[in-house]
């Protein structure tokens, strides 16, 4: 016998190894075949009693964010806002493309029910030559220092 009449198999799969049914009919066919079927269900929880309720709390409150609600902006901002805006006769779609942001945003922050977002405050005020932060709202905006 030479060596170029043996076989050799590499990496032979077992026949036998268990699998995962995902379907049931997957789960019927196991079962007209005869082969052995197990039932199995998995859970991380330790103490799923007491685990359960507190991981359900916890998502409420992240979801519902019930602790501290971020803070909107004060009306004042938005009657300054909407006066600059209109003694430079701008609609809130102008002032929304001076500053590269959707009119949606403009109209938020003018309602006050927009969150605070600095940058955004910080354009809006360029635009409009008025401050929006800090003291004195609806002043005109200086830079540098006064004479």
């Amino acid at each position: 016998m030479s060596d170029w009449d043996t076989t050799t198999v590499l990496r032979k799969r077992p026949e036998d190894r268990a699998r995962v049914a995902r379907s049931q009919s997957d789960l019927n066919a196991a079962r007209r075949s005869g082969a052995a079927i197990s039932t199995e269900k998995k859970s991380t929880l330790t103490n799923s009693s007491h685990a359960n309720t507190d991981h359900r709390r916890i998502a409420k409150l992240d979801r519902d964010n019930e602790v501290a609600p971020p803070p909107k902006i004060d009306i004042s901002v938005g009657k300054a806002l909407q006066k600059g805006r209109q003694d430079k006769n701008m609609t809130q779609k102008d002032l929304a493309q001076l500053i590269n942001e959707k009119p949606q945003v403009v109209n938020e922050y003018e309602a006050g029910k927009a969150t605070p977002n600095q940058q955004v405050l910080g354009k809006m005020e360029r635009a409009l030559g008025i401050k929006l932060r800090g003291k004195n709202i609806g002043e005109p905006l200086t830079f540098g220092k006064k004479k």
